[in-house]
């Protein structure tokens, strides 16, 4: 009898000592009714574990944020004078107090785009502007001179007398997808430094009428006033486009921003600061696209190619013999689809060369060299109106 009761006492002490084993680092093995506190079994990671951020740009903003610049701008128009103040005896009285001028003020956002100075920003901004003012992430203020703008692209580089600035870095915003995400930064409303992100709409969106030469990237990050000029960057903050007009019906965001490539931003950045301005090809044409009742009247297959409705007397065309009913194929080689296409392959080419563009006259190709010229710099009027060619 004592032997059992050894036996039994062993026995009870080892598996008191299994399940305070167990139960100190493998609670987890224990039936839940043992287990003390916790109606349901879940898992939880270790402490010493650091949680990672997920769905968060937040990096990528602070990367990009401090290269955004706010810019407001302020210039003096003249207050149209009603007919009646035309009447000596009224002037009399009144005398010329509504020929006044009044100063208007605008708000908008640029892009530091060198350690150097240059900022990046929209034509429209800086356009017959007399005072011009610069406002850093930082708080610091500066007054910028304009290096020079390009109205047909809607880009200005203003500069700034300080140095070792913080530079965005561009991204290729040629390798953009659609569907990508994407933040804009800039300075809505004048509130400040905003954030907003959205995707990729759309890619190469022209024909909107906005600028001469358009090759837009769609968005539906929210874009408002203030925004033009700022910067859209992708999710390692890196600038892809240079934000600068919207669609609305409304005055604010509607979910359709429209960016200038990063690509586009830099060649026009590179040609204004070499040289002050961007200097492109033209011939002296007015063109217009295709339609399928033109293609058919011309007796075409497609609509490929740019009728030429209209040639300017001693231009580089009219030089070369070009006629209005003159449809054109090709530029140096490379097809033309449309009058949009044509522009810009025009444009490309350095002016003073010769070309050669493949017409179709009578049914007939037409192989012509043409001496491109240098594209005129369209008038720009103090109310931001520019002449048509």
């Amino acid at each position: 009898m004592r032997k059992f009761w050894l036996i039994f006492a062993q026995t009870t002490t080892v598996c008191l000592a299994v399940v305070f084993v167990v139960t100190t680092l493998k609670p987890e093995l224990l039936p839940a009714g043992w287990r003390g506190g916790s109606v349901v079994s879940f898992k939880e990671a270790a402490q010493d574990v650091t949680p990672k951020k997920i769905n968060s740009y937040s990096d990528a903003s602070k990367k990009a944020m401090s290269a955004v610049v706010n810019v407001s701008t302020s210039k003096e128009v003249r207050v149209p004078r009603h007919p009646l103040m035309d009447d000596p005896l009224l002037r009399h009285f009144f005398g010329d107090r509504l020929d006044e001028k009044r100063r208007t003020s605008s708000l908008g956002s640029g892009v530091i785009v060198s350690p150097q100075g240059y900022i990046l920003t929209n034509s429209h901004m800086v356009n017959a502007a007399d005072e011009i003012e610069v406002l850093f992430a930082d708080g610091r203020k500066a007054t910028p001179r304009v290096v020079g703008d390009d109205p047909e692209t809607d880009l200005a580089v203003l500069k700034v007398d300080m140095k070792n600035l913080p530079a965005i870095t561009f991204g290729r915003s040629e390798e953009a997808n659609v569907g990508d995400v994407v933040l804009a930064i800039g300075n809505p409303y004048g509130f400040g430094q905003t954030v907003t992100m959205g995707i990729i709409s759309a890619l190469g969106r022209n024909h909107l009428g906005l600028n001469t030469f358009e090759n837009f990237i769609q968005t539906d990050a929210a874009i408002n006033p203030g925004n033009s000029g700022g910067a859209l960057v992708d999710i390692s903050g890196n600038l892809i486009g240079i934000n600068s007009a919207i669609y609305t019906r409304t005055g604010g965001s509607q979910g359709i921003g429209f960016a200038i490539p990063a690509s586009v931003a830099k060649q026009v950045m590179e040609q204004i600061i070499k040289t002050g301005g961007v200097t492109r090809g033209w011939i002296g044409v007015e063109a217009q696209d295709m339609s399928k009742d033109l293609a058919e009247s011309f007796k075409l297959p497609n609509t490929s190619g740019a009728l030429i409705a209209g040639v300017m007397k001693s231009g580089p065309a009219d030089k070369a013999g070009v006629k209005p009913g003159d449809i054109l194929l090709a530029v140096e080689g490379k097809p033309v689809t449309d009058s949009l296409s044509m522009l810009n392959l025009i444009a490309a080419i350095p002016p003073g060369k010769p070309a050669a563009f493949t017409m179709m006259r009578n049914q007939t190709e037409v192989q012509l060299k043409i001496t491109v010229g240098k594209r005129p710099k369209p008038v720009v009027h103090d109310l931001g109106e520019e002449d048509e060619e």
